[in-house]
């Protein structure tokens, strides 16, 4: 009996499955059936068809609301068959109505405009909004709800209050509740609730906002309502204004990482060995090319490329770095001018050594994914993801290079040597060991610059010379051999760099930075945070 029962209900579960298959397949033709009539029928059947065909389909009938709305759906005489046309100028596009697929020009007498009026103008307004407002995804509703907002009708208002009722979403319920409050803003009967929409509406940034006060501001509207749209305005230009600066600071803070990054390799060599290295910027030229080649090498891994490069430009300048140490700079130890000469004709030979591998051409390397587009706080404030994670990567390097300077063997060596060569020989230190490794961090920290700095701008044999100034200020005005101080100057310089530029311009402010950096290092000479003790001999 069991078994019995068992099989009756298999048995039914199928009926069911074949009964809806076949009430779908029914709607489905029903559908098909509707939108043949729609090529031939009057204006008055076609609202009907729409009506019906709406009631029983979803968002799979956009494109054919879509193209009705503005006037671009067809169908080939002969064939009855609904296609899409698009005029760009004075030539046509011609595609399949639902599928989007491109197709031949076709002549003029084979096809034939599917009518509309307004009427039907406003249906499809009202249904295309409800179903872009109904959408599943949260995302898309927000979506249509942005792209709604600058052009409000009674119909739209309509369905967004009737939406707002059912709406979880927080960020969904807060636009909804800024176009509904919008729409009282213009078309509230009463002054009173005009006033009250507005000082709501002050607290937004959007756009449409924006655009709504202005309107009411320069329209014939109650004296009450116009002068709490001016205040409104303003509030807003002062939210705007306060953003701005906030922008101008990102990007200075963004300016100031890639320059720590730049410079903190720089504040090894030169402030703790003393040699001015020239070829500073072609280390991070090397990293930076270093990270286009792990990309030709890893054309569909991207997204995992850069943390490839990061440790293969560390160790690829670093050992550059080591062997120009070897082979020219200790033989040139206490001749910091001789330094300069030898380590510019390196950097010479370097970038003619790139330009025959490479060619001249600059080189772009792609970003992935995870670091394109922008993380938006609010309509007018924006920062973007590829300098919020290159600021963050500049000081986790700094840390750690504190880290190994102050907490292991290779940095109590490196503080030693720096400042008494000679007691660190006697104490059984190995100096040149300790040398090659110093200058071979330094370079390696501007080979994972190069990696920072393929994300910004395109890679090319002159990368580093755009850096190498820029990174000996920096080095200088923080004062030489200090990491703070280097921290502290990279950042200072970018934001004053960024906040000069809206006003100045982005040569003259350049200009006015290192003008100040030579008048303030005429007064501190050893820069903002010198060397004490011992280190300063």
């Amino acid at each position: 009996m069991k078994h019995f029962f068992v099989i009756c209900c298999a048995v039914l579960g199928l009926f069911a499955c074949e009964l809806q298959a076949q009430q779908q397949t029914t709607l489905a033709s029903d559908t098909a059936e509707q939108l043949q009539q729609l090529t031939n029928n009057k204006l008055k059947q076609s609202m009907q068809l729409l009506q019906s065909i709406a009631s029983r389909e979803g968002t799979n009938m956009l494109p054919l609301y879509q193209a009705l709305l503005k006037g671009q759906l067809y169908y080939i005489k002969h064939s009855t068959q609904m296609i899409s046309v698009r005029k760009s100028g004075s030539e046509k596009h011609y595609s399949e109505l639902f599928s989007g697929a491109a197709i031949a020009a076709l002549p003029a007498n084979e096809i034939k405009k599917v009518r509309v009026n307004n009427k039907i103008r406003g249906f499809l307004r009202q249904h295309i909004s409800k179903l872009k407002l109904s959408a599943k995804d949260p995302q898309a509703r927000l979506a249509a709800l942005q792209s709604l907002l600058g052009s409000l009708t009674p119909e739209t208002i309509s369905n967004i209050a009737q939406l707002r009722l059912s709406e979880n979403n927080l960020q969904v319920q807060q636009l909804m509740d800024l176009a509904l409050t919008i729409d009282r803003a213009i078309n509230a009967s009463l002054a009173i609730e005009q006033v009250s929409a507005i000082k709501l509406l002050q607290e937004s940034l959007e756009p449409q906002v924006r655009n709504t006060l202005t309107s009411l501001n320069s329209t014939k509207t109650h004296p009450s309502v116009q002068k709490a749209a001016q205040q409104a305005l303003l509030k807003i230009e002062q939210s705007i204004e306060f953003y701005g600066y906030l922008e101008q600071l990102f990007f200075g803070l963004s300016l100031g990482s890639v320059l720590l990054l730049a410079a903190i390799g720089l504040a090894i060599t030169f402030g703790m060995m003393g040699v001015i290295n020239m070829a500073h910027g072609e280390m991070i030229m090397i990293g930076a090319y270093t990270t286009y080649v792990v990309q030709l090498l890893m054309p569909n891994l991207l997204e995992y490329s850069l943390w490839v490069a990061i440790p293969l430009a560390f160790i690829v300048s670093g050992s550059v770095g080591i062997l120009i140490e070897r082979c020219v700079i200790r033989f040139l130890h206490g001749r910091p001018l001789e330094t300069l000469l030898a380590t510019f004709g390196i950097s010479l030979i370097l970038q003619q050594l790139v330009r025959s591998i490479f060619s001249p051409l600059n080189r772009q390397v792609a970003s992935p994914q995870w670091m394109s587009g922008s993380w938006e706080i609010n309509p007018v404030f924006s920062l973007t993801l590829n300098r919020l994670y290159i600021l963050a990567f500049a000081l986790l390097v700094f840390f750690a290079l504190l880290f190994i300077l102050k907490k292991t063997s290779l940095g109590l060596n490196v503080r030693a040597v720096s400042q008494n060569r000679d007691m660190a020989k006697a104490m059984g230190i190995r100096t040149g060991w300790v040398d090659a490794m110093t200058f071979g961090l330094g370079s390696g920290i501007a080979g994972i610059a190069g990696v920072a700095l393929s994300q910004l701008t395109n890679v090319g044999p002159n990368l580093g010379q755009a850096y190498i100034i820029d990174s000996f200020m920096v080095v200088v005005f923080g004062g030489v051999g200090n990491l703070f101080g280097t921290l502290v100057a990279a950042f200072s310089l970018g934001i004053a760099n960024k906040l000069l530029e809206p006003s100045t311009g982005a040569v003259l402010a350049s200009i006015f930075v290192l003008v100040f950096i030579i008048l303030f290092i005429q007064k501190r000479p050893k820069g903002l945070f010198p060397q004490k003790g011992r280190a300063t001999e």
